[in-house]
C-alpha cells in the first residue's frame, strides 16, 4: 500500500514510518511548508493542517491509505476541517484513514480496565478530541475505512512521558510524581504500538475503535522508581504539589499526569491478532532505552 502519513518526524510516527516499510508498505511524508528535507529520502508531499486545500490535494488516487499522527492544533473547528479535507477524497473508495487520539479521553476510569465500549470523559487538555473520533467513524458511512487508535502513555526508544520523568528525577534530587503514587497509567512501548497501527491499516474493518495498551495500570510509584534509578539517584519517590507542577508544566498537562486509569487493549488482540512483545515499561526504564 503506499500510505500517506501525517507526522512522520514525530517521536511515534518515525516509529509506524518504519513499521509500515518493514512491512513492505511505501510511506508518502505530508510536510509542513518549510519543513527540512526528509532523512529517508521518502516522498514528500507539502501541508498543514490548518489549511485544508493542501491536505485534499495531497490525497491523490494512488494514495491507498492516510495515518494521521500529528499533533493536535487545539482549535476544534481547524481539526474538524482538517479531517473532512483529508476523508473526502477517500469517500467510497474504501480506503483507510486512520486517526490518532489517546485513552486521556476516557478521563478517570475506575478500578477498570475499562475497553473501547466505555464511555469518554475526557480532561481539559483533550477536551474536543471525542468529537473528531466520532467524526472519524460516523466517516465510515460514506465508504472509508475509518478506524480511531487510542494509544496509552507510550515508552520506549528513550522518549516520551517517561523521559520527562527521569528528567524530574535529576532536576529534583528524587523520583518525583504529580498526585498520588497510586495512581495508574496505560502504557504501551512505542514499537508494539508501531505493530498496532501496521495491522490497523491492513486489515481493521471500518468505523473501529482500539485502544493501543499493552499494560493497563502500571503504577506511578513503580514508574517513578525507575525513573530515579534511570537517572542514577536511589531517593525514595517524593509528592510534586499539584500546583507547582501546574505552574511549571501548564495546568493541563500537570492533570493529565495526575490522571488515574486502568484501559484494556485486548480487543485488538483478539480481533487483529496484534502481539505485544517489547518489555515492560518499569523494564524499559531499569534496563531498556532509559539507561
Amino acid at each position: 500500500m503506499k500510505i500517506l502519513l501525517i507526522g512522520a518526524s514525530g517521536y511515534v510516527g518515525s516509529a509506524v514510518a518504519e513499521h509500515l516499510e518493514g512491512a513492505g508498505h511505501q510511506v508518502v511524508e505530508l510536510a509542513r511548508p518549510g519543513d527540512g528535507e526528509s532523512s529517508r529520502r521518502r516522498e514528500r508531499r507539502v501541508g498543514d493542517l490548518t489549511d485544508p486545500r493542501s491536505l485534499t490535494s495531497a490525497v491523490t488516487a494512488d494514495i491507498d491509505a492516510v495515518v494521521n499522527l500529528a499533533t493536535p492544533t487545539g482549535d476544534a473547528e481547524a481539526d474538524a476541517n482538517a479531517v473532512a479535507a483529508l476523508t473526502d477524497p477517500l469517500r467510497g473508495s474504501g480506503r483507510a484513514f486512520v486517526y490518532t487520539s489517546g485513552v486521556w479521553v476516557l478521563g478517570a476510569t475506575g478500578p477498570g480496565p475499562v475497553d473501547e465500549s466505555s464511555p469518554t470523559n475526557p480532561i481539559p487538555i483533550v477536551g474536543y478530541r471525542p468529537r473528531i473520533e466520532r467524526q472519524v467513524l460516523d466517516t465510515a458511512e460514506h465508504g472509508v475505512r475509518t478506524s480511531v487508535i487510542r494509544p496509552g502513555i507510550v515508552h520506549g526508544r528513550g522518549g516520551g512521558i517517561p523521559a520527562l520523568l527521569v528528567d524530574l528525577a535529576r532536576k529534583h534530587g528524587a523520583p518525583t510524581f504529580i498526585g498520588e503514587e497510586s495512581v495508574r497509567w496505560p502504557m504501551v512501548h512505542i514499537d508494539d504500538l508501531a505493530d498496532l497501527f501496521v495491522a490497523v491499516v491492513e486489515r481493521a474493518p471500518a468505523g473501529t475503535l482500539w485502544h493501543g495498551v499493552c499494560e493497563p495500570a502500571v503504577t506511578v510509584h513503580d514508574l517513578v522508581s525507575a525513573a530515579g534509578r534511570a537517572a542514577g539517584i536511589s531517593a525514595r519517590p517524593q509528592a510534586w504539589p499539584l500546583d507547582e507542577a501546574r505552574e511549571a508544566l501548564g495546568a493541563p498537562f500537570a492533570d493529565a499526569l495526575a490522571l488515574d486509569q486502568s484501559v484494556s487493549g485486548a480487543a485488538a488482540r483478539e480481533k487483529l491478532g496484534w502481539q505485544p512483545q517489547r518489555q515492560g515499561a518499569v523494564a524499559d526504564l531499569l534496563d531498556g532505552s532509559y539507561r
